[in-house]
Formats: C-alpha cells, sequence, structure tokens
C-alpha cells in the first residue's frame, strides 16, 4: 500500500497546460501552450499521467512558474514537481534564475525530473561555464527540498557531479515511461519501399548547417508518403498563418516554410496536443530525424523510430534509454531511410526497458511520489478521459482557399479584434482614473495634505505603472517640493 495513501496529496505541475485541456488551435498558438516546442508536452502529460493516482491531484501551472505566488504554493499544495529538458543552456538562464527564485521561496518538496545540460556531441561543457553560479544556485536550492535530482543522461549526471553535487539519480526522460513498464515497439515492415509510409523531423539549425536539409530533399524525392512533423511554435505559425516574422522564416529549406514543396503538397503537420501526436504516428513504418520528443513519439506509437544525433542532450537520452541513433556529424552523404531502418535494432530499448522503469519509480519513491503504475490503476482512468476528449488534429500547411477554411481562420481574428478592443477600453478607463489620483495626489502634497489612495486604486497602479510611472512619479515628487 502507496504510503501516501491516506490523504490526498496536492501536486503543482510545471507544464504548459494540462492533458485534459482542450485548446483551439488559434487559441494555442496565440498562447503557445508548449512554450515553443511541442516536443515539452510529450513529457509534462506523462509526468501528469505518472503521477495521477486515486489520492492524488495534479495541477498544471501554465508554465508560468515564476508568476505564481510562493506563498499560494505553501498553502495549496504538497509538491512542486518540474520535469525539463536541457534547462542547463545559456538560452534558458534567465528562466533558470527566476525558477531558482520561486523555488527558494517554497517549504514543500520540489522534485525535478528528466533535466539535462546541453553541449555538443564531444559533451565539452565549457559553452556552460560563464551560467555555472547559476546552476550551483538552481541545484541547490532544489536539493534543499527533495533526496535528489533527476536529470536524463551521462553527460548531466556528470557535469553536476563536477559541480561538487552527489545527489543525482540518472532517470532519463518521464515521456518514454508514459505506458509504464511496457514499450511495445517493433518493425511492423521487413523493408522499407517507395510506398512506405515515414516520418521525419528536424530543427532549423540541424536543417540550415548539420546537412538534414539534403536529407530531407532526397527523401522527399524517393519516398512519396513522407511527412516532416515540426516541433516549434514558429512551424505552427508558419502552417496555420502563414506567419514568416520569426527569425526562423528565413530557413526555407524547412518544410514548414511556404515556400517548401512538402509545404504546397500537404505534407506537413505540428501537433498541439500529444495524444493526437502519437495517434497519427501509429500507421507509420518508421521515423527518423533530430528531434528527441518528436522520435520518442513515433516509439510510443509503436513506431520504429532512428535519432539523429546534433548535440549531447539528444545523445545521453539515446544512449540512456538504449534509442537507434546516429551522429549527425558522421551520416554518410547519401544516407537513405531504408538503410536507416534496416540498422534499427530495438531490442537493448525494449529488452531494458523493465529495468530503466523500476530505477525511475524507485526515485519517485525516495522524493515522496506515487505512480499509477505502482499505485493507481496503470493509467487506465486517464486514458478514459483522454479519449472521451475532441482534441484538434495536427496544424496543416495553409493551402486551402474554401470559404470554410477562411471564415475560421477570420472569425477567430474578428473575436480577438472585439476582445482586443473592449480591453484596450477598460484600460484607457484605468487609466485616467490613475492619472486622476495622481493629480489630486500632487495638489493634496502641495496643500501639505496627505491622500490615502485606496486599495483599488493601488491596484490599478500598479497595472498601470509601466505606462504612467515616470510622470506619476515626477508629479508626485514636484508636489512635496
Amino acid at each position: 500500500m502507496s504510503p501516501n495513501a491516506s490523504r490526498t496529496q496536492r501536486i503543482l505541475l510545471r507544464s504548459g497546460k494540462s492533458p485534459y485541456d482542450v485548446v483551439p488551435v488559434e487559441e494555442a498558438l496565440q498562447r503557445d501552450v508548449f512554450a515553443s516546442n511541442a516536443g515539452n508536452l510529450i513529457f509534462s502529460d506523462a509526468t501528469h499521467k505518472i503521477l495521477e493516482t486515486p489520492h492524488t491531484t495534479v495541477v498544471s501551472n501554465g508554465i508560468r512558474a515564476d508568476g505564481t505566488p510562493a506563498g499560494r504554493i505553501n498553502e495549496e499544495y504538497d509538491a512542486f514537481v518540474v520535469p525539463l529538458a536541457n534547462a542547463f543552456r545559456p538560452s534558458f538562464e534567465g528562466s533558470l534564475r527566476r525558477l531558482t527564485k520561486l523555488i527558494s521561496q517554497l517549504k514543500i518538496p520540489v522534485v525535478v525530473v528528466g533535466i539535462g545540460a546541453q553541449a555538443g556531441l564531444d559533451y565539452n561543457p565549457a559553452r556552460l561555464k560563464p551560467m555555472e553560479p547559476a546552476v550551483r544556485e538552481f541545484v541547490s536550492a532544489v536539493l534543499d527540498r527533495s533526496a535528489s535530482i533527476g536529470v536524463r543522461g551521462e553527460f548531466t549526471e556528470k557535469y553536476l557531479n563536477g559541480l561538487g553535487f552527489k545527489d543525482v539519480d540518472v532517470i532519463g526522460c518521464p515521456s518514454l515511461f508514459m505506458y509504464g513498464k511496457e514499450l511495445a515497439v517493433q518493425k511492423r515492415a521487413r523493408e522499407l519501399t517507395a510506398d512506405s509510409r515515414i516520418a521525419i523531423n528536424g530543427s532549423h539549425n540541424a536543417v540550415r548547417s548539420q546537412g538534414l536539409g539534403r536529407v530531407i530533399t532526397r527523401t522527399h524525392a524517393r519516398y512519396p508518403n513522407l511527412r516532416f512533423i515540426g516541433q516549434n511554435l514558429s512551424d505552427a505559425r508558419q502552417l496555420h498563418w502563414r506567419d514568416l516574422s520569426d527569425p526562423n522564416g528565413k530557413v526555407t529549406g524547412m518544410p514548414t516554410h511556404p515556400d517548401h514543396p512538402m509545404y504546397r503538397e500537404g505534407k506537413v503537420r505540428v501537433y498541439i496536443d500529444p495524444v493526437t501526436w502519437i495517434d497519427d504516428l501509429r500507421d507509420f513504418d518508421f521515423s527518423f530525424g533530430s528531434r528527441i520528443h518528436g522520435n520518442i513519439a513515433a516509439l510510443l506509437a509503436g513506431t520504429p523510430a532512428n535519432v539523429l544525433c546534433s548535440d549531447s542532450r539528444t545523445l545521453e537520452l539515446c544512449r540512456y534509454f538504449e534509442i537507434p541513433h546516429h551522429t549527425l556529424d558522421q551520416l554518410p552523404e547519401e544516407i537513405d531511410p531504408a538503410r536507416l531502418y534496416e540498422e534499427t535494432d530495438l531490442g537493448a530499448l525494449t529488452g531494458n526497458h523493465h529495468e530503466r522503469f523500476e530505477r525511475f519509480t524507485s526515485f519517485l519513491d525516495r522524493n515522496g511520489l506515487d505512480n499509477t503504475f505502482t499505485h493507481g490503476d496503470g493509467g487506465a482512468a486517464y486514458e478514459e478521459r483522454l479519449r472521451s476528449l475532441d482534441f484538434p488534429g495536427g496544424v496543416r500547411p495553409w493551402i486551402d482557399t474554401d470559404p470554410a477554411s477562411l471564415i475560421a481562420r477570420f472569425g477567430w481574428l474578428h473575436t480577438r479584434v472585439g476582445e482586443l478592443t473592449a480591453d484596450n477600453a477598460k484600460l484607457k478607463k484605468e487609466l485616467a482614473g490613475v492619472k486622476a489620483a495622481a493629480k489630486n495626489a500632487a495638489k493634496g502634497a502641495a496643500a501639505g495634505k496627505t491622500t490615502v489612495v485606496a486599495p483599488a486604486s493601488r491596484s490599478v497602479y500598479r497595472k498601470a505603472r509601466r505606462v504612467v510611472g515616470r510622470p506619476l512619479r515626477k508629479a508626485l515628487k514636484g508636489g512635496r517640493g
């Protein structure tokens, strides 16, 4: 029996949205529910499922952990669980510091799962040297509130050990434990042919400068049933709105770009929800490319995959889970997916999965967390609820000219314009009130009177101070003189 079964445990989960939130495509892209990369939702949804038991309640924080008051978290929750990917990287340092600030104020357990450091294929951490203070502060804050920190692989373990941290457990990524100790992946075809259904994925950097663009071009020419699956928010916006404002819009070799032939042929998707992503991949024969979670989605669907590793974050995860992989820098010039498929050996991945699952659940146990496979129904209620919901399909290229397609998009835009107009009118009214309060305060100060600002006015002031802060402070200062 679970040690936590005597009462309901409330867990706050750092995730873009709950797996049960059905969000229309337009709203999802506006809100950025997957925090710039759809792969984030695969491991956060898996963590949600794993932690959901009859005696736990899992609540998504909407990813904005730094915006949630620590006091409220301490009062309302029993633990804060933080699934992360390549968080130890220079571009994430600001977010890491904000997360550290929040964690430092928490009095409840904080459990980090699947965090990783990002370097090159040579595992050289030199580029991480400038952010070492931020990493030390973060890991120290976490370990003050947990038994250990869960990392994705060998490189991150060695990196943290080198910084003096010993309470480090290699657990991989929770995404591959979405279905527990079972991982049913097998080849359904003896070999790939021109009629095979193949999924390919990749980042803009891999396409632009690491040779993946040429691989995509050759594979597209040979396999008519090829589909590219993007993951970035910019990919989705290019598909749905033809929006090229992001710097990624300059990479014309990316199939999500409107000028690419695969876009024009409708052979590109981006998924808002992991459930539809995984479901669509069940009918494919093979998946390959440089996106680790793009290929993990295929493995969860039972579809063989081969990862083309471009950095330490993908390489250490492939090595830990024994996922078939190659490194992009050592790919033959004329690589063909048929050859990759032939070389893809799934034996170690599936054969050693049970052992890795036991290691993962032991980590959860040590940190006071139950899991549905040991202490619940194995995720049956989760899956039943998920299947009762109507999620939007994958985002497709905007190549339609029919009225229905135009009505859906422009109808949403019309609604947003109305909402923004109403918000603007409300803000103008509040701003006028702030200015009037500032004027009265200045007059009162000039007359030697103390003006008491009502709580509501102070609230309005906080909302508007970025706009009128300087003139307001100047007026008050002048009045006091």
